[in-house]
């Protein structure tokens, strides 16, 4: 009998612990992942792994004997580019955040350039933090696919739709255009994938909605919009429109297994029942909706409901980071605290919220979120040998309980390796650092002219 030959993959990482997300709650000890041509090609335990591999991939393997080994994050909502704006409009409410402080800036800065900077900025701390997917909602969008190419994330680029002009568009007919050209230009593109981004219910008018409704079931693309942010988001549609917005959206056709709803503090029992038999689904943003007090999000009672919860940072301009790490914990303990039960949202929910949850909400759930055969190799190498991962009972627990986002020590997106050893390999960061100062300058002058 002769000796199966040794094979050589193109990636092949050792970890104490490997955390799949699917199956759930489950953990593979000791064991070894396989990449070839960018997909996962085998799990198996170390031992195992050690007979089947040649010696050159035994010697170029990377070895990570006291690490958690998890799916590449994913950030289900975000504006990437502000990262720019992040810290100059703190503790401020909603409305006078946005109307005194936000718009004002990024009517006289953003622009191609200011989207390129922020989102590679965006990037840098993403990636840092194990973040290897993210939705952005921002103008230029065409920026954000360059930076992600470059920088080889993996993003959902929800591109903004409103009734007023901005410096990327002067109505809603060239919104809605601009994003069906930028869908036309990467429908095959691996890393890029593109969804309509109305703003919000108040920021969009009945007719741009019924077709943004139209041409995404033409086109299969996904609907991402803030809808029921706040209470008094709700209070003043009622009073304008006569119908809550959730209602809204309903009749106009967007309540399909394709919207994502970002925020959604104000609900009530009937709007659950009516997301949970529309399919759509939810991005929840904690510390966000904490720092500009918009309200809570009821998590257990949405997923009780069957409904998608996927996780997001927003942006920096309002969280002001882009830690997914930090913002899995704050969903765990937040949604404890709204439920006033200990056992809603445990560790692995979260877990979940921030993988095959967010992959789900975006249409990407047989690509990544997970880590099983033949999905694509975005993971994430976390370091638990520090004193805060000490001692170690359940290594979920710990992840989502007490880790930090610089114990992320690899990540790699379809195998290739975005940090390796704690060193960004896709972006300059001395170059990132040095634009980034010229761009502080430029906004703190323009802010204080305001």
């Amino acid at each position: 009998m002769t000796d199966k030959p040794k094979i050589t993959p193109d990636l092949v990482v050792f970890a104490r612990w490997i955390v799949p997300v699917i199956p759930n709650e489950t953990i593979f000890e000791n064991s070894a992942l396989f990449v070839t041509k960018g997909r996962i090609s085998h799990l198996v335990p170390a031992s195992e792994a050690e007979t089947m591999l040649s010696d050159n991939a035994l010697h170029a393997a990377t070895r990570l004997e006291n690490h958690a080994l998890i799916p590449g994050l994913i950030n289900a909502h975000g504006h990437a580019a502000m990262t720019l704006l992040r810290g100059v409009g703190d503790d401020m409410p909603l409305q006078a955040w946005l109307e005194q402080r936000i718009w004002p800036l990024e009517g006289e800065l953003a622009d191609a350039e200011f989207v390129n900077a922020g989102v590679r900025l965006a990037a840098a701390e993403m990636i840092r933090s194990g973040t290897t997917c993210f939705a952005d909602n921002y103008f230029y969008p065409d920026e954000s696919a360059k930076v992600t190419l470059e920088t080889k994330l993996r993003v959902q680029l929800a591109c903004p739709v409103l009734d007023f002009p901005t410096r990327w568009a002067k109505n809603a007919d060239e919104y809605i255009n601009k994003t069906t050209a930028l869908h036309d230009r990467y429908r095959d593109s691996e890393r890029v994938h593109v969804a309509f981004g109305p703003h919000s219910p108040y920021s969009v008018s009945d007719e741009p909605l019924r077709k943004i409704a139209k041409l995404a079931a033409e086109l299969d693309l996904p609907i991402h919009m803030h809808v029921h942010e706040t209470q008094a988001e709700v209070d003043d549609a009622q009073r304008r429109d006569g119908i809550r917005p959730l209602a809204r959206l309903h009749a106009l056709g967007l309540l399909t297994p394709r919207l994502i709803c970002t925020h959604m503090t104000a609900l009530t029992q009937n709007e659950i029942e009516l997301m949970a038999e529309s399919g759509s689904h939810v991005a929840h943003c904690p510390e966000s909706n904490l720092k500009l007090a918009s309200g809570f999000c009821e998590v257990e009672k949405l997923t009780r409901h069957g409904i998608n919860v996927a996780l997001g940072t927003d942006g920096c301009a309002s969280n002001n980071d882009l830690d997914m790490f930090s913002e899995m914990r704050t969903a765990a303990q937040l949604g404890k605290a709204v439920a006033k039960d200990a056992t809603a949202v445990p560790a692995s929910a979260a877990l979940a919220m921030a993988t095959i949850n967010g992959a789900k909400a975006m249409g990407l759930d047989g690509e990544i979120g997970s880590l099983e055969i033949g999905k694509l190799a975005d993971l994430c190498a976390v370091d638990m040998s520090g004193i805060n991962s000490m001692p170690l009972y359940d290594v979920v627990s710990q992840l989502i309980y007490s880790t930090q986002a610089s114990q992320v020590s690899h990540v790699w997106s379809s195998g290739e390796p975005l940090l390796y050893n704690g060193k960004l390999q896709t972006i300059d960061e001395q170059k990132l650092k040095q634009t980034t100062q010229e761009w502080q300058l430029r906004v703190k002058q323009t802010a204080d002219m305001a």
